[in-house]
């Protein structure tokens, strides 16, 4: 089964400097467990609950195939506060397809929220973040995706190509099952250049500044019956949560 092209991991002791000039950088599954000084298994823990996710009740284009959990959270420095259950809400001018509606999703369940990886992820990532544009609170947005492929294909971008209106996004990989497709796409906000590869071990982490570079995932099909695709998105934004004006 081809999957493929590799995507172009690099060391974590890089990473800083690989969102500084690129403006994106992907971690292998290795990668991400050294960041964060932990063993996968301690991630892996975290992953029963894709299974426990409910429909996405918003999509436009008339599809089934997006399950997904959503919360909401501060993090300044070591201290990582959930907030008050709110909803996604982006501008239409970030999101053609879904902006300028507020979409209230079910919360990420407690006990993925009470493994010990889920708020260390949230400070290492949140503290990459701090050194790239200044020590500061980070309004952090997460969202578990199952994409399957129920419906014959599956689209984990519905909307295209885009940026997120925040200034960092981290997509994790947790589980890729019985698919093809799924390829990522990386380009620069202003020009030609760009990047594509299949994300196919668990773990594998791709972080972008999200000011500098858009990005989009191609649709997935499915090689066996029940194919889906798993994945945490996590966006850090400064000056407070996204929401509608006034």
């Amino acid at each position: 089964m081809t999957i493929g092209l590799a995507p172009p991991t690099i060391a974590p002791s890089q990473l800083v400097a690989a969102l500084r000039t690129a403006g994106h950088a992907v971690l292998s599954a290795g990668g991400l467990c050294e960041l964060l000084r932990t063993g996968a298994h301690e991630l892996d823990a975290m992953r029963p609950s894709w299974n426990d996710l409910p429909p996405d009740a918003y999509l436009r284009d008339g599809g089934h195939y997006r399950r997904r959990r959503h919360s909401c959270f501060v993090v300044n420095g070591e201290q990582v506060d959930a907030v008050l259950h709110r909803a996604h809400w982006q501008p239409v001018e970030y999101n053609a397809l879904h902006g300028g509606i507020e979409r209230w999703f079910e919360p990420i369940d407690a006990a993925t929220l009470a493994q010990p990886a889920w708020p260390h992820l949230l400070r290492v990532l949140a503290a990459t973040c701090s050194t790239l544009k200044g020590a500061q609170p980070w309004f952090v947005e997460a969202h578990q995706f199952r994409i399957d492929t129920t419906d014959g294909i599956g689209r984990p971008t519905p909307e295209g190509a885009h940026r997120d209106g925040v200034d960092f996004v981290v997509v994790a990989l947790v589980d890729r099952v019985g698919v093809k497709g799924g390829e990522t796409r990386v380009f620069s906000a202003d020009g030609p250049n760009g990047i594509r590869f299949t994300m196919s071990e668990r773990w594998t982490t791709l972080m972008l500044d999200d000011e500098r570079v858009i990005h989009e995932t191609t649709p997935i099909q499915p090689l066996q019956p029940g194919g889906h695709r798993d994945t945490l998105v996590l966006t850090f934004r400064s000056r407070g949560f996204q929401g509608p004006p006034g």
